[in-house]
């Protein structure tokens, strides 16, 4: 691998990280705050504000693990394992210790090159 596609790589594994993490975050504000504060205390607004804000994450995060994937040449089934950590609660969480991994092996290898 060549210097600059192993920083172009721990670059984009970095953004993702980034993203999933909030994301994630988002996600169990969703359904452990806003969503109990919408039925049981009456405050509907919550989970229009929240979930827009975790709708926003959403997206980003989407375009975050398609340029990854696409910079990192993974393979369909895991892109489709990206997505799905998306849609799980606690997945990102779960996705990141991988990702790490992952980023950290590109930066040795854009330092090695």
């Amino acid at each position: 691998m060549r210097h600059e596609d192993g920083q172009m790589l721990s670059t984009a594994i970095r953004q993702l990280r980034i993203i999933g993490l909030v994301e994630g975050i988002s996600f169990l504000a969703l359904l452990g705050i806003a969503m109990p504060l919408k039925y049981f205390a009456g405050m509907p607004r919550a989970v229009s504000v929240v979930g827009m804000a975790h709708g926003v994450l959403f997206i980003l995060y989407a375009l975050a693990a398609g340029n990854a994937w696409l910079t990192a040449r993974w393979s369909l089934s895991r892109g489709a394992g990206l997505f799905a950590a998306a849609v799980l609660p606690f997945g990102p969480f779960v996705m990141d210790a991988r990702l790490r991994r992952e980023e950290l092996a590109a930066v040795r290898s854009a330092q090695v090159s």
